[in-house]
């Protein structure tokens, strides 16, 4: 670092200047953070909205995706399918306790039913 402060000369800044830098480049998610706070500001939720719920949400709905997506990705190459379709996710979600748990009335259009036998 320089005596005057900020950043050594030859590297290069983050943003051009004169730009800000958005709260999606800050937090480095791929979901659109303004849109989850447009949401939680019209949804009538709370009468104030903290800087930081929007992010807060933004990265637990993007990992909830990247999870589910993550094993339906397992589903579809464990039955050497390239593509992942509604099965896939369904089968992912209900053979995983914790999503079962959270997603246990969620019905998935095209989905089907979970193998199972009664003797």
């Amino acid at each position: 670092a320089r005596a005057g402060g900020g950043k050594p000369k030859g590297v290069k800044k983050d943003t051009p200047r004169g730009q800000k830098a958005t709260s999606q480049k800050k937090t480095t998610l791929q979901f659109p953070v303004h849109k989850f706070a447009k949401r939680l500001r019209d949804g009538g939720f709370a009468k104030r909205l903290g800087c930081g719920a929007a992010v807060y949400l933004t990265a637990v709905v993007e990992y909830l995706t990247a999870e589910i997506l993550e094993l339906a990705g397992n589903s579809a190459r464990s039955t050497k399918k390239n593509r992942i379709i509604p099965r896939h996710i369904l089968m992912a979600i209900r053979n995983d306790d914790e999503l079962n748990r959270y997603l246990s009335k969620v019905m998935i259009a095209g989905g089907g039913v979970i193998p199972s036998f009664h003797p």
